[in-house]
């Protein structure tokens, strides 16, 4: 899918602060539609904190957030999902004790109407329902290819099985916008292959736009089509991924001064 010019997401000088830590200082981006959008920078640079502002978890102490060209800074994180907008998180967020299919199951409920539990008196209409939102998990359980671990317990499968299903069940919401935060985070190479896959089909097939936290910069140049690099809470570059990560101020972030001195061949 080409990358369109509408902004899905627009933010413009977002602060937050944390008592006397300023966590992020005048950020700026924006993520087009049908773009995978790359949120780098080392640990403790601001990346989370920016998406849990962008989610409605943390309210800004400044800037504005707007989605699908609807100002939404401050606005709850599940008023902010009804919008469209579906996130994994940087720790894996299953239900232990519940099958993969169920697990991915509960990524319906932005699809709920109010008072759902009620519906248990219209067992007519609550079947109705269940069924559509049964329909909708078993085509997302063979699209992420889990048919042969669908009544598993989710704890018994690999971590790289169980990063899938919660990428299953963020897709099985219908997002319009994806942020996913660190969705290889304990993977081998061949799952961060699989995920990267997957990551891509659900950008061309599902029509989602998506925005990435990664470390593995291999992944992030191969399917970002561009990257916003924070260091403490301040953007140092930005652009094409390739040329932001070799950008000098990004390799001292990463590396410290003297290791990028010598990676810009000015220092022994």
């Amino acid at each position: 899918m080409p990358v369109g010019q509408q902004a899905v997401l627009s933010c413009a000088g977002i602060e937050r602060s944390f008592g006397g830590l300023k966590a992020l200082k005048g950020v700026g981006l924006h993520v087009e539609e049908g773009e995978i959008f790359g949120l780098v920078g080392p640990n403790g640079s601001g990346k989370t904190t920016m998406v849990n502002v962008m989610t409605g978890f943390y309210p800004p102490n400044a800037g504005t957030v707007t989605l699908f060209g609807r100002d939404v800074t401050g606005m709850a994180p599940h008023r902010i999902a009804s919008l469209g907008v579906s996130r994994t998180f940087q720790n894996l967020a299953l239900f232990k004790g519940m099958s993969v299919l169920d697990n991915i199951l509960l990524g319906r409920h932005t699809h709920m109407r109010p008072g759902a539990l009620a519906s248990l008196f219209y067992w007519v209409w609550a079947q109705r329902e269940e069924l559509a939102n049964r329909r909708v998990v078993e085509e997302i359980i063979e699209f992420m290819q889990l048919e042969d671990i669908r009544d598993e317990p989710v704890e018994v499968i690999p971590i790289g099985l169980q990063k899938r299903v919660e990428l299953a069940r963020a897709l099985a919401a219908e997002p319009r916008f994806l942020i996913l935060d660190e969705p290889m985070a304990g993977m081998n190479q061949e799952e961060k292959e699989y995920i990267a896959r997957f990551i891509l089909d659900a950008r061309d097939e599902r029509d989602v736009s998506i925005l990435i936290i990664e470390h593995h910069m291999d992944v992030v140049t191969a399917i970002c089509d561009r990257v916003v690099v924070l260091s403490y809470g301040e953007i140092i570059a930005e652009g094409e991924p390739r040329a932001a990560i070799a950008d000098p101020k990004v390799v001292k972030a990463y590396l410290g001064e003297r290791a990028a001195a010598r990676h810009a061949g000015i220092a022994p």
